[in-house]
């Protein structure tokens, strides 16, 4: 009597669809990112961002409360309540613009700051080293000195314009002749744009001398010179920063590579394109608005990444509470250091944010992506 052989159940080999759900792309993503760092609990993070949130909230009411002339709490608070006379006038018309302000352009700067380095995988990548903010300065000192603009509802276009034709040409360079931008060919060719830039609008200013007048305290880099109109960089800066949170996702997934972002479903050329639009509106703004400032995209992000790790989305939340954060302090400590007078903002920055780079320099492990 024979038996019949036991059936053998026929195994189909199955391939994950990582293309059938988004969500489980972005969790799965996020799993990948996480997994090439060590890990920060959920806590730790929140920890971290609602002390950042906290620290700007104090930031915000001395940055109303002091300034170069003293005024008491007292008077603060009855020119910020009932706004006569000059408290009225200085508070409200002069520290509270200033502080909105400050925060959109502190949280614009550093923002942008983190998406150039998400979508270049580039840590020393920022809007000053790649030459963003110098293309916005040329693009302003150009509208000023041959078309005649002289507010910032009229020049913001031409820093736009300035900013996204620096940040294209030095992202064509940086690509060309690889399949992937390189970090290195983008830092050099950043450097020698800005600096070529930079020289373009000394130029200018030597042979216009009266544009050089008219936008001086503007080019050092400050927050003196508000006007009215500045409001109109605001809707930008908060167009670029949704743009920007929509685009953690795919930034997580970018910095897996882009052979593996394409198989996770990411789009790059497009994630690409999308960054290069957000960073645009958020440099093109913040330098209509304050003029050129240097360091606080560099260095605001690696700061942020240090203590909630590699997740893009983390490091995002972080730095729009940290960036005005850093913004800020700044802004108010150039007010008191000088008895007469105020220190711009981008000279103070840049003295906190040269040694912050020779850190970076030196810890290159810590903050490499």
């Amino acid at each position: 009597m024979t038996t019949a052989a036991p059936r053998r159940r026929s195994r189909t080999p199955t391939t994950p669809s990582w293309r059938s759900s988004g969500c489980e792309v972005r969790g799965m993503t996020s799993t990948l990112v996480e997994e090439r760092a060590p890990q920060v609990s959920g806590a730790r993070r929140g920890l971290v961002v609602l002390l950042l949130a906290g620290a700007l909230a104090l930031v915000c009411v001395a940055s109303v409360l002091f300034g170069s002339q003293r005024i008491s709490p007292v008077d603060v608070w009855h020119g910020l309540t009932v706004g006569t006379g000059d408290d009225g006038a200085i508070v409200q018309g002069m520290r509270v613009p200033r502080t909105i302000v400050g925060l959109a352009v502190g949280a614009a700067l550093g923002i942008a700051g983190a998406l150039i380095q998400g979508f270049t995988r580039n840590p020393l990548a920022d809007p000053g080293i790649l030459g963003v903010n110098a293309g916005a300065s040329l693009g302003v000192v150009i509208g000023v000195a041959f078309f005649g603009v002289s507010a910032a509802s009229g020049y913001i276009w031409f820093s736009f314009a300035g900013a996204i034709a620096a940040t294209v040409l030095v992202y064509l360079i940086g690509s060309a002749g690889r399949t992937a931008p390189d970090p290195l060919r983008m830092t050099l060719s950043g450097v020698a744009l800005g600096a070529v830039m930079g020289g373009v609008v000394a130029a200018i200013g030597l042979l216009n001398p009266s544009v050089f007048d008219r936008m001086r305290s503007w080019n050092a880099g400050s927050l003196t010179s508000l006007t009215p109109d500045v409001y109109t960089v605001l809707p930008f800066v908060f167009i670029g920063l949704v743009l920007a949170v929509c685009l953690a996702p795919s930034l997580n997934a970018l910095a897996l590579g882009d052979d593996l972002a394409t198989a996770l479903g990411s789009r790059v050329a497009l994630t690409r394109v999308l960054s290069i639009v957000a960073v645009t509106l958020l440099c093109g703004a913040a330098t209509a608005a304050a003029g050129p400032i240097a360091f606080v995209g560099l260095m605001v992000p690696h700061a942020v990444r240090w203590f909630v790790g590699p997740h893009q989305g983390w490091i995002l939340l972080g730095t729009v509470f940290a960036a005005p954060l850093l913004f800020l302090t700044a802004d108010v400590a150039g007010r008191l250091v000088l008895r007469t007078g105020e220190l711009p903002v981008s000279v103070v920055t840049a003295v906190i944010g040269a040694p912050v780079l020779i850190a970076l320099v030196r810890r290159r492990k810590v903050s490499g992506l």
